[in-house]
């Protein structure tokens, strides 16, 4: 979850719903909120792990579900039976303002119809959240020029997966241009996006099978210069703190 304040103004935006309800009020509850606080969610794409629990959430709180159409034609969505009011399309290169937060969609290269990843700023900072891709186009390198913050997929050792008792064609569908981001990989696009003011990377999206937490710390360590304790891990099952982007 994305929150920017301006003065009395809190904005809330969910990216994706892949946890069910029950878990992601749990999540929410560390921060002392509830699904009700939240004012959007953004899909980036029609896979399970990341739209699977949007239904539920739209029909129980009336808030705004965004996502390209390619989305939600891959999805199904249109089936919902949403308001139109209620489900918002959005693509790459247009910018949605959702109160004091300001969310810039790009498309990226990965196995589904329409897939977006996100820029998102509340004027002063921005956070580049890159969670699902095969390799970093020049347009995602553009795209998140001068990000304060990113949270990163570093999916898979390369070594692990290879070795891994995934069938090939899994392997074959993880490992290549449309699929997910290796350490080495994310540790390139790392290097292409550093900048001074880059304060805070987040390595998330690790596979728990063909990739290790110390693993992904020390090549994007590497790669900005930086030590391995510096680097937070995402965990699958708890997330990560709460973390002010300046």
């Amino acid at each position: 979850m994305v929150e920017a304040r301006c003065g009395s103004q809190v904005s809330r935006l969910l990216i994706d719903c892949g946890l069910s309800i029950k878990e992601l009020s749990k999540r929410l509850a560390q921060a002392d909120l509830n699904v009700e606080d939240l004012d959007a969610v953004f899909v980036t794409h029609e896979h399970a792990d990341h739209i699977g629990h949007t239904q539920q959430l739209a029909k129980r709180v009336p808030l705004s579900v965004w996502m390209s159409r390619g989305t939600a034609l891959a999805s199904g969505v249109l089936g919902w039976g949403l308001p139109s009011d209620q489900l918002q399309f959005v693509k790459d290169g247009q910018t949605l303002t959702l109160g004091s937060l300001e969310v810039r969609p790009f498309t990226v290269p990965h196995d589904a119809r329409e897939p977006l990843q996100l820029r998102c700023s509340d004027g002063a900072s921005s956070l580049g959240v890159l969670t699902d891709l095969g390799h970093g186009s020049n347009h995602v390198v553009q795209a998140l020029q001068t990000c304060q913050a990113l949270l990163l997929e570093c999916n898979h050792d390369s070594e692990l997966l290879a070795q891994s008792a995934y069938p090939g064609f899994l392997k074959k569908r993880i490992a290549g241009p449309l699929g997910h981001l290796s350490n080495s990989e994310s540790a390139q696009l790392a290097s292409a996006l550093h900048h001074e003011g880059l304060n805070l990377l987040v390595a998330a999206h690790l596979s728990e099978r063909n990739n290790r937490p110390d693993m992904a710390q020390a090549v994007l360590a590497a790669a900005l210069g930086c030590g391995a304790d510096d680097i937070p891990v995402a965990d699958p099952l708890e997330g990560t703190p709460w973390y002010t982007v300046h």
